[in-house]
Formats: structure tokens, sequence, C-alpha cells
């Protein structure tokens, strides 16, 4: 949806300079590899010189973020773990922002193959090409590799954890637990990310929603369901933040409670804590 003038001019001033200014554009860089199936994976890759731990980031909604450069894209630079790439690097944290895949972009000609929807984030070939990402950061730096999803890139960073492979951890946020009617995989996942494979994750799982997420994909109260089914995880803790900046989009997009508008700072930080402690 399209802000206003004096919208945008409240959400630039909000989201400030760090954002689109990058504090390590002069270290990031836009790197390309192939994975398993045959395809191309992108990510912006923020390498600091001796990283802790490294995250991968997956967008929500299609995540195909049609990466340029390092600081151009078709899409997503609101998106909440897009914006806040660099304050997981001030954390230490090598990051890699991920793209949709070669076959997944939105100028594919095959309407069906249009970004990640949910049965693509599910599938094996995801998963293999999440794998090429996490080994590639561990030639990089030989520290753990963490899945952090946001709304539908909970699909995707569960996937990762589910597969396992090179996968030392997992963060969902704003975890899409409620399949709408509509979609094609209601009936076999009418709990989405709830409803998948949770009991084969063994690695440490943070959940974080927001208190007042009024999405009615990502309700707070589901974070229980998500901890029960991580039977196997070995470690599961649950973090629910408050307030923030009033929301300047739909309650299911980026600059609203759904996206920490307004505490991305508070959120990288609590989401930082536990890759750190549980990282050693």
């Amino acid at each position: 949806m399209m802000l206003g003038l004096s919208r945008l001019a409240f959400v630039l001033a909000m989201l400030s300079a760090d954002v689109f200014a990058s504090a390590w554009a002069d270290t990031a860089t836009l790197v390309s590899i192939p994975t398993p199936r045959g395809a191309t994976q992108s990510f912006i890759l923020i390498k600091p010189d001796h990283p802790v731990a490294s995250v991968i980031l997956f967008a929500g909604d299609h995540g195909a973020l049609g990466l340029k450069s390092t600081s151009s894209m078709k899409w997503g630079d609101t998106n909440f773990l897009v914006r806040t790439r660099d304050k997981f690097a001030d954390h230490n944290f090598m990051v890699a922002v991920v793209d949709a895949p070669s076959d997944r972009q939105l100028d594919n000609p095959s309407k069906e193959q249009r970004g990640m929807n949910v049965i693509f984030r599910m599938s094996n070939a995801h998963a293999g090409d999440i794998g090429a990402v996490a080994a590639y950061l561990k030639k990089q730096a030989g520290v753990p590799v963490w899945l952090i999803g946001t709304s539908m890139g909970t699909f995707s960073a569960a996937r990762g954890a589910i597969a396992g492979k090179y996968i030392d951890g997992l963060v969902l946020t704003s975890t899409i637990t409620r399949s709408p009617p509509a979609w094609e995989v209601a009936k076999s996942h009418p709990s989405a990310v709830a409803s998948m494979e949770l009991r084969n994750v063994t690695v440490p799982t943070l959940i974080m929603s927001h208190r007042a997420d009024t999405c009615e994909l990502t309700p707070a109260a589901d974070a229980a369901k998500l901890r029960m089914r991580l039977t196997k995880a070995s470690k599961v803790e649950i973090t629910l933040l408050d307030g923030g900046a009033p929301p300047q989009s739909e309650p299911c997009e980026a600059l609203a409670r759904h996206g920490y508008f307004g505490i991305e700072a508070q959120a990288v930080d609590t989401i930082a804590k536990f890759v750190s402690d549980n990282s050693k």
C-alpha cells in the first residue's frame, strides 16, 4: 500500500539514516552462489572482522528482494529484518540477507513461480538452497549459523532448521501460525508453521512476538503452541515485546507492531542476546 507524503516523511524519520545509509556499507558485499538444484542464490553479506555467529535473515511476504546491489533492491527495504541488518552486524554477527533464488524472482515468466510462496518455502528445494548459504557462511567463519525469519519468512527459517544441515539455532519472529482458508496448504497445515515437522528441530529456538500484534495470522497467543511442538529442541524460549511507534502500515505489514516498528533496537538486542548466549 502506498504511503501519503506526510506519512512517508514520518516513516523515514522513524527509521532514521542508519537504515538507508548503512554503517556497514563499505564492507557489505552482494554474493551469488550456485545451489545443489542448479539455481542461483543471492544475498547481502556483512562480515565483521571477528564474527561470533552468523545469522541468515529471511524477509516476509514473497521474499523476492530483487537485489541489485548491497543497497539497492526492488522490494523489501522496510521489512523488519532487512532494515535492521546493520543492527545485527553491530552485535558482531556475520549477516546474510537472502533474496528469493533465481527461479523465484518476481519477473519469472511462470506466474506460479514468482516469489517464494508457502509451498516453496516448505520444500526440499528451498531447504537445499538454505543449506548452501549456511555452508558458504561456515567456510567464511567457523562460527554457529542461525536462521532468523519474520512473518512468512518463518516458514523458511523453520524449514532450514528441520533439515538441520549446518544449522545451529533458530529464531522465529511474528510467526505465521494460522493458515487462511484460501491457502492451498490450509488443510494440511491449518496452524501454518506450527503444523510443520517442528519435532525434528533440535537446535535452540527463540520465539518472539509483539504482544499487540493484530495481524490475524500471527497472534502472540500462539507462541505457546509453537513451543509445545518443538519437543526436541535443546532449548526454547518465548519473548513478548511491547510498545513502539504508531503503526504506519496495515497490521500484517512491516511498519506496524507486526514488524516491531519503533522498537527495532530492542527487538534485535533481544534476538542477539539469545543467539550469543546459545552460541558458546
